[in-house]
């Protein structure tokens, strides 16, 4: 049971509000509140949104409508009113449902930092890179609050914290040739590593939140350098504005994203004509991993090494990284060619680990599950099947998003995936909004199959 001298006295002091109104009970000298579970999937029945379950099911999807996803709150009117497209339900409203459905664990996003996304245009937040204070006030102590009710007292409530944040503040900075001026602005004013110890602090201090920081995923901070800069960033920001290690249950790795849970076929130290993969081969390119579980498990052993809890339980999301269809290979190459040994055998068929928007030919992954395998806690759906990564032309919105490039299917690239094609579908919505093309595409995909 992970709860630190400051965490227990907080959740002391909510147990015994909760108790006054009868909703826990406080044994001798400790609340039952303030022990929280090794792994909160375990054993969960988890929270299923009626409004991304009704879409999917509408939309070829019945197989999978029953599937839990996560809750985006993407800006601050999503807190009442529900994030972009067809999710019209708030915050308070999911919460009311899972307690409907007999449910007691629900997964949401905390996404609206300020400078939100400096590296891409699609996701842009509505909040400028100095406004730290309604980040904390208007939209962060808000959650809080209602999180914070006591007729929620015994969901566990998952929080995945601003995905694609802390790890820009490595890779995507000067003097990077991958650097963004907007990515060195939000090293420069510290916002990102503030903004997110202030959500870790105040989420930190309820008994039933799990607070879970994005990792990017294995071809973002599989290196040796971004590895192990990367963790020293997230121990800030787990040190920052009342922040403490121990307000970080877990990490969250590939959400949003497209990267295989396991390749059969070959690691970073096969060895094809002589060299390694990692040596002799593009998409490998002396990265130390080839695929997320690796990815997962060994950060997690390095975290723990730096000062987080022994106990850290990772998240892995699988909501598109099944790779199925007609493409799919089903034996290592026999080439003693590196590049055409690894390019034959890979289950991700994306044309670069960089491109991350739409990608052409993904399918489901593997269906929520609690354990499956050594230090992760669960394979989770948090990026919603069918929920577009960002249009693929500029259209005018009030969701403060942009135009990125990345999603465009006639785009070649730049540094960031190696100059290539972004293998993106046309025709794409907004971020958040609904992709039918790219959901039937999941569908037809799905590894395991449907």
């Amino acid at each position: 049971m992970r709860v630190s001298s400051r965490k227990r006295s907080l959740a002391l002091a909510a147990a015994a509000t909760l108790a006054a109104a009868g909703l826990v009970t406080v044994a001798t000298g400790t609340a039952n509140a303030a022990a929280k579970l090794d792994n909160p999937y375990a054993g969960a029945k988890v929270y299923v949104n009626p409004d991304w379950s009704a879409k999917a099911a509408s939309s070829g999807g019945q197989a999978i409508a029953n599937q839990p996803t996560a809750i985006w709150l993407d800006r601050i009117a999503a807190i009442e009113s529900g994030s972009a497209g067809s999710n019209t339900m708030g915050l308070r409203d999911h919460l009311d449902a899972a307690l409907d459905q007999g449910a007691n664990l629900i997964q949401v996003v905390i996404y609206n930092l300020p400078g939100r996304d400096c590296a891409a245009l699609a996701s842009n937040g509505e909040l400028g890179p100095t406004e730290l204070a309604t980040y904390q006030s208007g939209y962060i102590d808000p959650i809080v609050e209602i999180i914070g009710d006591p007729a929620y007292a015994n969901l566990r409530i998952v929080t995945i914290v601003e995905i694609d944040s802390l790890p820009n503040l490595v890779t995507n900075v000067s003097p990077r040739p991958t650097a963004t001026p907007e990515c060195d602005v939000m090293k420069a004013n510290g916002n990102y590593v503030q903004g997110v110890g202030y959500a870790l602090a105040q989420l930190g201090a309820l008994p039933n939140v799990y607070n879970y920081i994005d990792i990017g995923h294995h071809g973002w901070l599989g290196w040796t350098d971004n590895f192990a800069g990367s963790g020293q960033v997230f121990l800030q920001a787990a040190r920052a504005n009342g922040a403490e290690p121990a307000d970080v249950h877990g990490f969250a790795a590939n959400v949003a994203n497209y990267g295989i849970l396991d390749e059969p076929f070959f690691e970073a130290t096969t060895v094809v004509g002589g060299r390694t993969v990692r040596e002799a081969t593009t998409w490998v390119d002396w990265n130390n991993y080839v695929a997320e579980v690796e990815y997962a498990q060994a950060y997690r052993q390095h975290l723990v090494g730096i000062g987080f809890d022994a106990g850290l339980g990772m998240i892995i999301d699988t909501s598109r990284n099944g790779w199925g269809g007609p493409d799919r290979p089903t034996r290592a190459s026999t080439s003693t060619d590196p590049n055409t040994f690894v390019n034959e055998s890979r289950l991700d068929r994306r044309i670069h680990l960089g491109n991350w928007c739409n990608q052409a030919g993904a399918g489901l992954g593997e269906r929520p599950k609690a354990s499956p395998a050594a230090g992760i806690d669960a394979y989770a759906w948090i990026k919603p099947p069918g929920e577009s990564d960002g249009a693929s032309r500029e259209i005018a919105n009030d969701e403060g998003k942009g135009f990125d490039r990345m999603c465009d299917p006639t785009y070649q690239g730049n540094p960031r995936n190696n100059n290539n094609m972004s293998g993106a579908l046309p025709d794409a919505p907004l971020s958040g909004h609904w992709f039918q093309a790219q959901f039937e595409e999941l569908l037809a995909n799905a590894y395991p199959p449907l």
